[in-house]
Protein backbone atom coordinates (compact mmCIF):
# COMPACT_ATOMS: atom_id res chain seq x y z
CA UNK A 1 0.00 0.00 0.00
CA UNK A 2 2.82 2.27 0.77
CA UNK A 3 4.23 1.87 -2.60
CA UNK A 4 1.33 2.53 -4.54
CA UNK A 5 0.72 5.98 -2.34
CA UNK A 6 4.33 6.50 -3.30
CA UNK A 7 3.34 5.67 -7.08
CA UNK A 8 -0.04 8.07 -6.92
CA UNK A 9 1.59 10.60 -5.50
CA UNK A 10 4.54 10.81 -8.11
CA UNK A 11 2.14 10.21 -10.54
CA UNK A 12 0.57 13.75 -9.67
CA UNK A 13 3.63 15.44 -9.74
CA UNK A 14 4.08 14.66 -12.95
CA UNK A 15 0.55 15.73 -13.73
CA UNK A 16 1.21 19.38 -12.19
CA UNK A 17 5.04 19.40 -14.21
CA UNK A 18 2.86 18.74 -17.54
CA UNK A 19 0.07 20.74 -17.00
CA UNK A 20 2.85 23.77 -16.13
CA UNK A 21 4.76 23.18 -19.36
CA UNK A 22 1.65 23.28 -21.12
CA UNK A 23 0.60 26.68 -19.69
CA UNK A 24 -0.12 29.48 -21.87
CA UNK A 25 2.16 32.56 -21.21
CA UNK A 26 1.14 35.65 -22.55
CA UNK A 27 2.72 38.67 -23.64
CA UNK A 28 1.31 42.41 -24.23
CA UNK A 29 3.33 42.78 -27.60
CA UNK A 30 4.28 40.98 -30.47
CA UNK A 31 7.42 42.41 -32.77
CA UNK A 32 6.47 42.05 -36.06
CA UNK A 33 8.49 41.50 -38.81
CA UNK A 34 11.60 43.90 -40.18
CA UNK A 35 10.40 47.25 -42.29
CA UNK A 36 13.41 48.66 -43.35
CA UNK A 37 15.17 51.40 -41.46
CA UNK A 38 13.30 54.64 -42.77
CA UNK A 39 10.34 56.02 -40.45
CA UNK A 40 8.21 56.91 -43.38
CA UNK A 41 8.60 54.07 -45.99
CA UNK A 42 8.40 51.79 -43.16
CA UNK A 43 4.92 53.53 -41.93
CA UNK A 44 3.47 53.15 -45.19
CA UNK A 45 4.44 49.75 -45.87
CA UNK A 46 2.70 49.20 -42.44
CA UNK A 47 -0.12 50.59 -43.72
CA UNK A 48 -0.68 49.08 -46.83
CA UNK A 49 -0.37 45.38 -45.49
CA UNK A 50 -2.66 46.45 -43.20
CA UNK A 51 -5.06 47.67 -45.20
CA UNK A 52 -4.82 44.71 -47.75
CA UNK A 53 -5.37 41.85 -45.33
CA UNK A 54 -8.98 44.04 -45.07
CA UNK A 55 -8.00 45.88 -41.79
CA UNK A 56 -9.38 49.48 -41.13
CA UNK A 57 -7.25 52.39 -39.74
CA UNK A 58 -9.27 53.62 -37.92
CA UNK A 59 -6.62 56.79 -37.01
CA UNK A 60 -2.57 57.88 -36.33
CA UNK A 61 -0.77 60.20 -34.60
CA UNK A 62 3.21 60.88 -34.26
CA UNK A 63 3.37 61.36 -30.09
CA UNK A 64 6.67 62.50 -30.64
CA UNK A 65 9.66 62.22 -33.18
CA UNK A 66 10.81 58.85 -34.31
CA UNK A 67 7.18 57.09 -33.18
CA UNK A 68 3.92 56.72 -35.27
CA UNK A 69 0.75 54.30 -33.93
CA UNK A 70 -2.19 53.31 -36.16
CA UNK A 71 -5.30 52.57 -34.45
CA UNK A 72 -6.88 49.84 -36.59
CA UNK A 73 -9.95 47.96 -36.33
CA UNK A 74 -12.44 45.53 -38.92
CA UNK A 75 -15.86 44.67 -38.60
CA UNK A 76 -14.95 41.39 -37.25
CA UNK A 77 -13.59 43.26 -34.58
CA UNK A 78 -16.04 45.36 -33.27
CA UNK A 79 -17.99 42.41 -33.28
CA UNK A 80 -16.00 40.50 -31.11
CA UNK A 81 -15.68 44.04 -28.70
CA UNK A 82 -19.50 43.80 -28.42
CA UNK A 83 -20.00 40.42 -26.92
CA UNK A 84 -18.34 41.72 -23.69
CA UNK A 85 -19.08 44.38 -21.21
CA UNK A 86 -16.77 47.48 -21.90
CA UNK A 87 -15.28 45.79 -24.41
CA UNK A 88 -15.48 48.53 -26.95
CA UNK A 89 -12.12 48.84 -25.65
CA UNK A 90 -10.56 46.02 -27.53
CA UNK A 91 -12.47 47.27 -30.36
CA UNK A 92 -8.96 48.73 -31.72
CA UNK A 93 -5.58 47.18 -31.75
CA UNK A 94 -2.44 49.76 -31.90
CA UNK A 95 0.30 49.29 -34.47
CA UNK A 96 3.39 51.12 -33.76
CA UNK A 97 6.14 52.16 -35.96
CA UNK A 98 9.33 53.37 -33.83
CA UNK A 99 13.08 54.68 -34.77
CA UNK A 100 15.15 52.81 -32.27
CA UNK A 101 18.88 51.41 -32.50
CA UNK A 102 19.42 52.46 -35.90
CA UNK A 103 16.32 50.85 -37.66
CA UNK A 104 12.76 50.74 -37.12
CA UNK A 105 10.41 48.59 -35.12
CA UNK A 106 6.97 47.46 -36.55
CA UNK A 107 4.76 45.81 -33.31
CA UNK A 108 1.68 45.79 -31.95
CA UNK A 109 -0.88 45.04 -28.97
CA UNK A 110 -1.22 41.17 -28.82
CA UNK A 111 -4.68 40.49 -29.36
CA UNK A 112 -4.41 37.34 -26.63
CA UNK A 113 -3.39 39.86 -24.02
CA UNK A 114 -6.47 42.47 -25.08
CA UNK A 115 -8.78 39.52 -24.90
CA UNK A 116 -7.63 39.04 -21.42
CA UNK A 117 -6.68 42.29 -19.80
CA UNK A 118 -10.08 43.47 -21.23
CA UNK A 119 -11.96 40.17 -19.80
CA UNK A 120 -13.20 39.70 -23.46
CA UNK A 121 -15.15 36.82 -25.06
CA UNK A 122 -12.75 34.28 -26.71
CA UNK A 123 -11.34 35.96 -30.26
CA UNK A 124 -7.74 37.21 -29.86
CA UNK A 125 -5.94 33.78 -31.25
CA UNK A 126 -7.87 34.43 -34.80
CA UNK A 127 -7.00 38.15 -34.54
CA UNK A 128 -3.28 37.27 -34.04
CA UNK A 129 -2.89 35.21 -36.68
CA UNK A 130 -4.21 37.68 -39.23
CA UNK A 131 -2.18 40.05 -38.06
CA UNK A 132 1.12 37.40 -37.74
CA UNK A 133 0.33 37.14 -41.60
CA UNK A 134 0.13 41.08 -42.22
CA UNK A 135 2.83 42.32 -40.64
CA UNK A 136 4.60 39.31 -39.06
CA UNK A 137 5.35 37.89 -35.76
CA UNK A 138 8.94 37.19 -34.60
CA UNK A 139 8.16 37.14 -30.50
CA UNK A 140 6.36 38.88 -28.09
CA UNK A 141 7.74 41.40 -25.74
CA UNK A 142 6.95 43.26 -22.54
CA UNK A 143 6.27 41.01 -19.46
CA UNK A 144 9.55 38.60 -18.92
CA UNK A 145 8.33 35.64 -19.25
CA UNK A 146 4.92 36.11 -19.99
CA UNK A 147 1.76 35.69 -17.55
CA UNK A 148 -0.56 33.14 -17.29
CA UNK A 149 -4.63 33.52 -18.40
CA UNK A 150 -5.83 34.06 -15.30
CA UNK A 151 -3.32 36.62 -13.88
CA UNK A 152 -3.75 39.04 -16.92
CA UNK A 153 -7.63 38.50 -16.70
CA UNK A 154 -7.52 39.88 -12.86
CA UNK A 155 -4.32 41.77 -13.10
CA UNK A 156 -3.48 44.37 -11.14
CA UNK A 157 0.19 46.08 -10.82
CA UNK A 158 0.15 45.17 -6.76
CA UNK A 159 -2.40 44.54 -4.09
CA UNK A 160 -4.91 47.46 -3.62
CA UNK A 161 -4.16 49.39 -7.17
CA UNK A 162 -6.65 49.01 -9.57
CA UNK A 163 -7.98 46.36 -12.33
CA UNK A 164 -10.25 46.01 -15.22
CA UNK A 165 -13.24 46.50 -13.19
CA UNK A 166 -11.98 49.92 -11.56
CA UNK A 167 -13.51 51.82 -14.07
CA UNK A 168 -13.13 56.17 -13.91
CA UNK A 169 -16.75 58.22 -14.79
CA UNK A 170 -15.24 60.89 -16.23
CA UNK A 171 -18.51 62.39 -16.76
CA UNK A 172 -22.04 61.40 -16.96
CA UNK A 173 -24.26 62.89 -19.81
CA UNK A 174 -27.59 60.67 -19.65
CA UNK A 175 -27.98 59.29 -23.10
CA UNK A 176 -25.67 57.85 -25.84
CA UNK A 177 -25.79 60.93 -28.41
CA UNK A 178 -25.05 63.42 -25.71
CA UNK A 179 -22.29 62.09 -24.68
CA UNK A 180 -20.33 61.59 -27.56
CA UNK A 181 -21.06 64.95 -28.80
CA UNK A 182 -19.30 66.47 -25.24
CA UNK A 183 -16.36 63.92 -25.96
CA UNK A 184 -15.87 65.55 -29.52
CA UNK A 185 -16.30 68.88 -28.48
CA UNK A 186 -13.93 68.54 -25.60
CA UNK A 187 -11.51 66.98 -28.24
CA UNK A 188 -11.96 69.85 -30.75
CA UNK A 189 -11.05 72.69 -28.37
CA UNK A 190 -8.41 70.51 -27.14
CA UNK A 191 -9.32 70.68 -23.80
CA UNK A 192 -6.81 69.80 -20.78
CA UNK A 193 -4.25 69.06 -23.51
CA UNK A 194 -5.75 66.33 -25.45
CA UNK A 195 -6.11 65.47 -28.97
CA UNK A 196 -8.47 63.04 -30.84
CA UNK A 197 -6.62 60.26 -32.32
CA UNK A 198 -9.66 57.72 -33.44
CA UNK A 199 -12.96 57.10 -32.63
CA UNK A 200 -14.55 53.68 -33.66
CA UNK A 201 -18.49 53.23 -33.06
CA UNK A 202 -18.72 49.70 -31.34
CA UNK A 203 -22.13 49.66 -31.20
CA UNK A 204 -25.16 51.80 -31.14
CA UNK A 205 -24.60 52.44 -27.49
CA UNK A 206 -20.81 51.90 -27.02
CA UNK A 207 -18.03 54.43 -29.08
CA UNK A 208 -14.07 53.96 -28.50
CA UNK A 209 -12.10 57.17 -28.50
CA UNK A 210 -8.50 57.01 -29.07
CA UNK A 211 -7.21 60.03 -27.31
CA UNK A 212 -3.55 62.18 -27.28
CA UNK A 213 -2.13 63.65 -24.10
CA UNK A 214 0.24 66.51 -25.08
CA UNK A 215 1.12 68.43 -21.95
CA UNK A 216 1.51 68.11 -18.10
CA UNK A 217 2.79 65.19 -16.32
CA UNK A 218 0.46 63.02 -17.98
CA UNK A 219 1.49 63.71 -21.14
CA UNK A 220 2.56 60.99 -23.48
CA UNK A 221 6.23 61.93 -24.27
CA UNK A 222 6.78 62.80 -21.02
CA UNK A 223 5.31 59.30 -19.68
CA UNK A 224 7.11 57.40 -22.34
CA UNK A 225 10.91 58.95 -21.86
CA UNK A 226 10.66 57.79 -18.70
CA UNK A 227 9.20 54.16 -18.34
CA UNK A 228 9.71 53.31 -22.36
CA UNK A 229 14.01 53.38 -22.33
CA UNK A 230 14.51 49.81 -24.06
CA UNK A 231 13.81 47.76 -26.90
CA UNK A 232 11.55 46.65 -28.36
CA UNK A 233 9.91 49.68 -27.88
CA UNK A 234 6.27 49.82 -26.09
CA UNK A 235 5.14 52.88 -28.33
CA UNK A 236 1.86 50.34 -28.82
CA UNK A 237 0.96 51.32 -25.65
CA UNK A 238 -0.29 54.65 -27.00
CA UNK A 239 -2.82 56.37 -26.97
CA UNK A 240 -5.08 56.34 -23.79
CA UNK A 241 -8.72 55.14 -24.68
CA UNK A 242 -12.12 56.93 -23.41
CA UNK A 243 -14.85 54.77 -23.69
CA UNK A 244 -18.43 56.12 -23.93
CA UNK A 245 -20.71 53.55 -22.44
CA UNK A 246 -24.36 54.68 -22.81
CA UNK A 247 -24.36 58.32 -21.54
CA UNK A 248 -21.30 57.36 -19.22
CA UNK A 249 -17.57 58.56 -20.29
CA UNK A 250 -15.14 55.77 -18.98
CA UNK A 251 -11.71 55.64 -18.86
CA UNK A 252 -9.68 52.78 -17.29
CA UNK A 253 -7.07 54.65 -14.37
CA UNK A 254 -3.67 55.09 -15.06
CA UNK A 255 -2.67 52.82 -12.04
CA UNK A 256 -4.20 49.83 -14.68
CA UNK A 257 -4.08 50.91 -17.74
CA UNK A 258 0.14 51.87 -17.81
CA UNK A 259 0.92 49.18 -15.49
CA UNK A 260 -0.94 46.49 -18.28
CA UNK A 261 1.06 47.76 -20.72
CA UNK A 262 4.29 47.83 -18.21
CA UNK A 263 3.99 44.98 -16.15
CA UNK A 264 7.64 44.62 -16.13
CA UNK A 265 8.42 48.33 -14.87
CA UNK A 266 10.30 48.66 -11.63
CA UNK A 267 8.37 50.50 -8.33
CA UNK A 268 11.09 52.58 -8.57
CA UNK A 269 10.16 53.78 -12.29
CA UNK A 270 6.63 53.47 -11.59
CA UNK A 271 7.46 56.65 -8.88
CA UNK A 272 9.45 58.57 -10.94
CA UNK A 273 5.73 58.88 -12.85
CA UNK A 274 3.61 58.61 -10.04
CA UNK A 275 1.77 62.17 -10.30
CA UNK A 276 0.47 60.93 -13.77
CA UNK A 277 -2.45 58.40 -13.56
CA UNK A 278 -4.02 61.66 -11.67
CA UNK A 279 -2.89 63.90 -14.35
CA UNK A 280 -3.97 61.93 -17.34
CA UNK A 281 -7.72 61.44 -15.41
CA UNK A 282 -7.48 65.20 -15.23
CA UNK A 283 -6.91 65.99 -19.14
CA UNK A 284 -9.63 63.54 -19.86
CA UNK A 285 -12.41 64.77 -17.18
CA UNK A 286 -11.53 68.03 -18.61
CA UNK A 287 -12.31 66.72 -22.27
CA UNK A 288 -15.50 64.60 -21.42
CA UNK A 289 -17.57 67.76 -19.78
Amino acid sequence: MGILRVMAFAAMLLGATAAQAAEVLIMPYILGASAGSDLASATEKTRKALEGAGFEIAGAYTPYAGAHVMAITSDAQKQWAAKSENGGYGAVIRVSVTEIDGGVEVAYNNPVWVENIYRMEPGGKALADKLAAAIGAQKGFGSYDGLDVDRVRRYQYMMFMPNFTDQETLADHGDHAAAVAAVEKGLASGAGGTSKVFRVDVTPDQTLFGVGLSSGDGGDEKIMNIIDKGSPAHTAHLPMEVLVNGGKVLALHGKFRIAQSFPELGMGTFMEISSAPDAILDSLRAMAK
